[in-house]
């Protein structure tokens, strides 16, 4: 049974979201703050965080930001705030996907059940199938597919679960012209929701790890008005 953390103040939305997970057979932990809701994700093992974005005692920025240091479990962010600069800095900072409030609950279960659904097929058996010397090379850069782990002149970068799969799968289809959408649903698998603008943020973030110069890319060029290209 996937075990869910909820980091929400509204005790009533709390309450609403963990009632609807439970009946899909999620087990679910709730916090109220934000430093309960970071210790707990911390001192236990969980599959999924639901965060909230106006935390009381530290905001959701935070416990994303401190969570993504030493874990790589999808995390949904919500907020009441509509504001794009919001949504582009919380995916920055690692999270998965962000959904604005007022949504359905049963939209929630669908997204989480999606984020699990891609996590798990990514990180479970077909990891433990790949052979030990499962690598990508390409001038300097190394990704180590079996242990999930990126190198760039020797020196290891953090990557986050979808920043990984975005990076690996353009530098296994070099020269190839993919666009935002194809790259949104072959690596968040969820064609039906979610928002394309994650595309644009990871590859940013990707970028600011692997590039020594952003303006002038080494290896994930933009072709403007049609996507991005992995160079060899």
């Amino acid at each position: 049974m996937s075990k869910i953390l909820i980091i929400e103040d509204e005790t009533d939305i709390a309450d609403l979201e963990k009632d609807y997970l439970e009946l899909s057979d999620f087990e679910v932990a709730v916090c109220n703050t934000g430093l309960s809701g970071l210790q707990k994700a911390q001192s236990e093992s969980f599959d999924l965080i639901v965060l909230d974005l106006m935390l009381p005692e530290m905001d959701g920025f935070e416990v994303c930001r401190q969570v993504r240091q030493t874990q790589n479990i999808p995390i949904i962010m919500v907020s009441a705030k509509k504001d794009d600069i919001d949504k582009i800095r919380g995916l920055g900072l690692g999270a998965d996907d962000y959904m604005t409030k007022p949504f359905s609950p049963s939209e929630l279960v669908a997204r989480v059940k999606a984020h699990l659904s891609r996590y798990e097929r990514l990180v479970g058996a077909g990891v433990i199938n790949k052979s030990e010397n499962d690598t990508v090379e390409i001038r300097g850069l190394r990704i180590d597919k079996t242990a999930r782990r990126v190198f760039i002149e020797g020196e290891e970068k953090i990557f986050t679960t979808k920043e990984f799969d975005l990076l690996t799968f353009l530098a296994e289809n070099p020269n190839h012209v993919f666009t935002k959408e194809e790259l949104f649903r072959e690596i968040w698998d969820m064609e039906s929701i979610g928002d394309i603008a994650t595309v644009t943020v990871h590859i940013k973030k990707i970028r600011e790890k692997i590039e020594k110069d952003n303006s002038k890319p080494d290896y994930i060029e933009t072709i403007w008005g049609v996507g991005y290209r992995f160079k060899v």
